[in-house]
């Protein structure tokens, strides 16, 4: 990578980190458009606790995962709620940031391409210089018109 390319890199690792860690915490608490599609047909109180009627949601189990250290947008163990979502939004982006970083690593280009033979392996190699369209030889230019 040239260096030019770090600089617009690093500037969006900055803001994606101040997006997760900071504005993340402004999210809306309420729930988003599969969660009250879900609650259609239900009555629920004012902490979104099902109280009756009958809905997908009554249905719902916690997946295998709820008890993991970054469940819940939640980093387990920190007590205060706005510390805890943004940690777990900033370990979040430098997992992502880390994993994509190393999948390009991997699958970059590590040198100049090798020839294409339509020949199968030890078959001699019958590669050809390419030429003009018109099939002359490319002659040397003068300089002069």
């Amino acid at each position: 990578m040239s260096k030019r390319h770090w600089p617009f890199l690093l500037g969006g690792l900055l803001v994606a980190l101040l997006l997760a860690g900071v504005v993340s915490n402004y999210a809306s608490s309420h729930p988003d458009g599969l969660d009250s599609s879900l609650l259609k047909g239900c009555t629920v109180n004012a902490d979104d606790e099902i109280t009756g009627g009958s809905c997908p949601a009554q249905q719902a189990k916690d997946h295998e995962l709820a008890g993991s250290p970054l469940a819940d947008y939640g980093v387990r163990g920190i007590g205060n709620d706005f510390l805890s979502t943004g940690l777990s939004g900033v370990l979040g982006v430098l997992l992502t940031f880390a994993l994509g970083g190393g999948l390009f690593w991997l699958a970059r280009r590590r040198g100049p391409a090798t020839p294409v033979t339509s020949a199968g392996p030890g078959a001699p190699d019958t590669t050809t210089a390419t030429t003009d369209p018109a099939g002359d030889a490319a002659t040397p230019s003068t300089g002069t018109r």
